[in-house]
């Protein structure tokens, strides 16, 4: 038996844009609801559910960080991808900060937009694998993209995982802000690398033990539990 389709949720208003990138997610696979209103996201969304949902901010209704909002109370396991045209950082920062698992700045290529969301839905592939070296009640596992700490599966988006797994990995080494930018988004990033210090301030907050440190003037570094 083949399996399904993983359910996509793509919120765009304007028309062109959306029956474009709406042609290629379905090409590639994903089976996609289209909607141009944030308040008919949400009414859909109160009978269905998805795998990864596509928003837009500045549309019709209710906004996109509405929506956004909705999901990570409602479905906190759903994968979010921010796509827009607003730039600025605090914009970005604000998306992150509601535990957004991406943000692309429109106009985006169709291809990048496809790659993008082939790397977040890996974390929800649910493959079986050999947890990494435990260290002291923390772990992750790679091909599902997941932190756990004493059994219990952390709540952490894509970026977050990918920012402690780069950390974890190397606890004796200090990362720029730069530095993680790369590990995380693979050069496709364009904007203010504060953005590394949201993404720092919620993973603190969902981390039952008190592992990164800052390293003034410099960056980040994980420390091990007890040291």
């Amino acid at each position: 038996m083949e399996p399904k389709p993983y359910r996509i949720l793509f919120l765009e208003d304007e028309s062109t844009i959306r029956e474009v990138l709406t042609e290629y997610m379905k090409i590639s696979g994903y089976a996609v609801t289209e909607t141009a209103r944030g308040d008919e996201a949400l009414s859909w969304l109160q009978e269905n559910t998805c795998d990864l949902a596509v928003l837009d901010i500045m549309v019709p209704g209710v906004d996109g960080f509405e929506v956004l909002k909705y999901i990570k109370e409602h479905y906190p396991q759903t994968a979010t991808l921010m796509l827009t045209a607003l730039d600025d950082e605090k914009t970005q920062v604000q998306a992150f900060s509601l535990y957004a698992d991406d943000y692309i700045i429109k106009p985006v290529s169709p291809i990048i937009l496809l790659k993008r969301l082939e790397t977040i839905l890996r974390r929800t592939a649910g493959v079986p694998v050999k947890a990494m070296e435990k260290k002291r009640g923390l772990y992750l596992q790679e091909a599902s993209y997941s932190a756990y700490y004493a059994g219990e599966k952390l709540p952490l988006t894509l970026s977050e995982y990918l920012l402690l797994k780069t950390l974890y990995q190397s606890p004796s080494r200090v990362f720029t802000r730069e530095q993680l930018i790369l590990h995380i988004y693979n050069e496709e990033y364009i904007g203010n690398d504060r953005i590394i210090d949201a993404h720092i301030k919620n993973l603190r907050k969902k981390l039952p033990v008190n592992c990164i440190k800052t390293v003034i003037g410099v960056g980040y570094q994980y420390e091990e539990e007890g040291s």
